[in-house]
């Protein structure tokens, strides 16, 4: 991470701190988005294109994406997108914002593959996006936490900063791991977690019971993270593993079941090469 791009995620953080005083507006004179910028919820803030850039790697963007920016400011993360290859939209409830990203796209050559629309993100439906990325305060995203976890199981959620409570990344990269406190003009200890990506994979649900080969499997569920027991006759045995998208993965009795999840049917192998196959029990 250049310093250009350190120093001015402090500058953020000193303008969101201001903000309610007045701090950091937008210039009236040259129509320019600043950080800090009012909205209906918090200061525009833009994120630095480096760690735009960042973001859009641990989300693995490929041309084949539909990319959809919750919150998209002046459009750069839509815009870096497209330029990837991918479709992308960004919703935005600032009507200003909105005209200049679209003004933006087709400065970059991108409009056919970056669309904006000025909309409540709240309110909006993004149920068809293979990667939501997001620049937005805790609170926010913990009201947006639902109706992420009911997107397709697969879709790449990536959060500059923030998290979504006590739902854990399946990953997280933080850009300035390895500088030296001397790098960063002597502000180390007070700087806040402004420079730290996460990457979360929206996980298949099957919480519940199912039929399993001629016994029963009972899933509990917390987000990615599995346990719960097999039942065979009068044998119990417990599980614990993980779910990545509609991928899952857990351990019974010392032996690895991996399998895909589809519906109300996994189907997978476990060591050995063995089938197995397990059925939702719907009551």
């Amino acid at each position: 991470m250049k310093r250009s791009h350190f120093i001015h995620s402090v500058g953020i953080v000193l303008c969101l701190l201001l903000a309610p005083m007045g701090g950091c507006t937008q210039d009236k004179g040259n129509g320019t988005p600043q950080s800090g910028q009012a909205g209906n919820a918090i200061p525009m803030v833009p994120t630095p294109q480096a760690l735009v850039e960042t973001m859009l790697d641990m989300a693995k963007v490929v041309p084949s994406d539909y990319l959809i920016d919750l919150g998209s400011g002046d459009g750069r993360i839509v815009i870096a997108a497209a330029k990837r290859g991918a479709t992308a939209l960004g919703i935005e409830h600032d009507p200003d914002l909105v005209e200049l990203s679209r003004r933006a796209a087709v400065k970059e050559r991108v409009a056919a593959r970056a669309a904006f629309e000025e909309a409540d993100v709240f309110a909006s439906d993004f149920s068809q996006a293979t990667v939501i990325t997001l620049f937005l305060l805790p609170d926010m995203l913990l009201k947006l936490r639902p109706k992420i976890l009911d997107l397709k199981p697969g879709t790449r959620v990536v959060s500059n900063t923030f998290g979504m409570a006590d739902w854990k990344p399946d990953q997280s990269l933080d850009t300035l791991a390895g500088w030296r406190p001397e790098q960063v003009m002597h502000i180390w200890e007070t700087l806040p977690d402004w420079h730290v990506v996460h990457l979360w994979i929206v996980p298949a649900k099957i919480d519940g019971m199912w039929k399993f080969d001629n016994g029963q499997i009972e899933f509990a569920q917390r987000f990615q993270h599995i346990t719960g027991t097999i039942t065979v006759g009068k044998k119990e045995t417990t599980l614990t593993g993980t779910l990545a998208g509609d991928a899952i993965s857990f351990f019974a009795g010392g032996t690895q079941y991996i399998g895909t999840v589809s519906g109300d049917t996994i189907l997978g192998t476990r060591a050995g090469g063995n089938a197995w196959k397990a059925d939702r029990l719907i009551e």
